[in-house]
């Protein structure tokens, strides 16, 4: 090997001293690093997504929660009996009040029949109910996630099964907790038999919207209902035992779009269940907080019971501020009042409040609860402008259409006399429950002839509620103006003045 030189053996002066500097300049950055730490704001850490833990709410009474009980009870009521009411349309119509009849194309719902080309009153329906919901949210928040949407009622029916069969919270701790005995598997597999039987019952009256509703009962039972049938029923009891009996507060948290969409609908003035901090703050028991105003030292409400976390189906600390968990449900009022009444202090610590009234009490001005502002008005002006709108549309909606087609192939033909005929498919449209006899006539193309193939254009029957389709020739001798012109076909009603009309055009070169 050869030796190195006398100057590649000696150090860098100018390289040393390099490394001295960085040195420095790195114990410069991490004292200064150092110094500063304590003034650096926390980052925000919190999951995505996290592993659902398990939540045992408590069992509590009070105004709130007997609400919920009603809302639940006439909702599910609703739902599972509502295909079994019966509504008389006459001897050839179903005589189910709610039916979505998909091989006839009707949607019943009560007095009114709709048809797959009057699908805008499903649109119109579907843009009332956003309204009502954006108006519900400006007044209170999220009042419809935590009364009700079907996830919190039906989680809500869940939950109730469960603390009928394996008790309140901390007996539902405790069994899950203890080994698998004999007495922890017969009570789980009664809990998950309800919760399935539950389950299927949902799916079951499901698929009764959709077809005659005892008729379908009785075959379901005797297995000679239609395949679909089972498998719309097999799909909605998995997912109906999924989402309300396992994943539960999952749905509400990283499920749901809702949460996400209403903050950015909700102002300072909506009601949201909070903790009053100005009130409770800081926490002791009650002795503590006795002593502590006897020393002239501040003592707030809250003596730290948690019984507001305790009861909240979907886990969540409400003192810490309203949380995209929180569904609003006020149950954890309901907890805290009774809290207040057992040991003397005024109730509403948590209560239902606006942002506008927090900073008020904090500044010490006075509240208000200003429910009637720009935005309500604007929404409700919007529902009655719409339901106005559908009910004009309703009452004023006609018993009979008609609707045409042109050919395309061809457009037109030159007869040999030199007048041009155009072929049209017509259909005609009896919305009515009795048979109807229209006449059908042409206008709008000079010198026009009409003939309907095989029928008669003054005397065309269509049954009831039905619809028929005829062939429809328009010939006319006479020179056009242009090559291109509207050709209108009306009908009549010969028992009667009502009628329709359709406007197409009649090619002529």
């Amino acid at each position: 090997m050869t030796a190195l030189s006398a100057k590649e053996q000696s150090p860098d002066p100018n390289l040393a001293q390099t490394v001295a500097s960085a040195a420095a300049l790195v114990d410069d950055v991490a004292k200064a690093k150092d110094a500063s730490a304590p003034a650096v704001e926390a980052v925000d850490d919190t999951p995505l997504y996290e592993a659902r833990r398990a939540i045992y709410p408590q069992t509590v009474h009070g105004r709130l929660r007997t609400i919920k009980w009603v809302v639940l009870a006439i909702t599910l009521a609703v739902y599972y009996f509502l295909p079994f009411v019966r509504w008389d349309r006459g001897p050839d119509a179903p005589n189910q009040a709610v039916l979505i009849d998909f091989p006839a194309r009707r949607f019943y719902f009560f007095f009114l029949e709709i048809w797959p080309q009057e699908f805008y009153y499903v649109a119109g329906l579907l843009i009332l109910a956003a309204l009502i919901l954006f108006l519900m949210n400006a007044v209170a928040g999220r009042v419809w996630c935590g009364y009700l949407c079907p996830q919190t009622v039906w989680t809500d029916l869940f939950m109730a099964v469960e603390r009928l069969v394996e008790g309140d919270r901390r007996d539902r701790m405790r069994l899950d907790a203890s080994p698998w005995t004999v007495d922890k598997v017969a009570q789980k597999t009664l809990t998950h038999s309800i919760w399935l039987l539950l389950a299927w019952w949902t799916g079951g009256a499901w698929v009764l919207y959709f077809a005659d509703a005892p008729t379908l009962v009785k075959q379901l039972a005797t297995f000679q209902a239609p395949a679909v049938a089972y498998m719309a029923i097999g799909i909605l009891t998995f997912t109906t035992y999924a989402l309300a009996g396992h994943m539960r507060e999952q749905v509400c948290t990283y499920m749901c779009p809702w949460p996400r969409i209403q903050a950015a609908l909700t102002d300072e003035y909506a009601f949201n269940v909070t903790y009053r901090k100005d009130r409770g703050e800081p926490r002791a028991s009650v002795k503590k907080a006795k002593a502590a105003r006897a020393k002239g030292e501040a003592a707030g409400d809250c003596i730290d019971c948690e019984q507001c976390v305790h009861v909240c189906p979907t886990g969540v600390d409400i003192r810490h501020g309203l949380q995209l968990a929180c569904i609003q449900c006020g149950l954890c009022i309901d907890a805290c009042n009774n809290v207040m009444d057992k040991v003397g202090y005024p109730r509403g610590l948590i209560a239902y409040e606006s942002e506008a009234n927090i900073e008020a009490r904090a500044e010490g001005r006075p509240t208000s609860q200003r429910i009637v502002r720009p935005r309500t008005i604007l929404y409700a002006a919007l529902i009655v402008f719409a339901s106005g709108l559908m009910l004009y549309s309703v009452l004023g909606r006609s018993t009979e259409g008609i609707a045409a087609i042109h050919d395309r192939n061809p457009l037109f033909v030159k007869l040999s006399d030199g007048s041009v005929r155009n072929a049209y498919t017509v259909r005609l449209i009896n919305k009515m429950l009795q048979e109807r006899t229209f006449g059908l006539s042409v206008a709008g193309v000079p010198g026009a002839k009409l003939e309907v193939v095989g029928g008669d254009a003054g005397n065309l029957t269509v049954g009831p509620d039905q619809t028929r389709e005829i062939r429809v020739l328009v010939t006319t001798h006479d020179k056009l103006p242009d090559e291109s012109i509207p050709v209108t076909f009306r009908i009549r009603d010969v028992g009667s003045s009502l009628e329709a009309k359709v406007t197409d055009h009649f090619i002529s070169r």
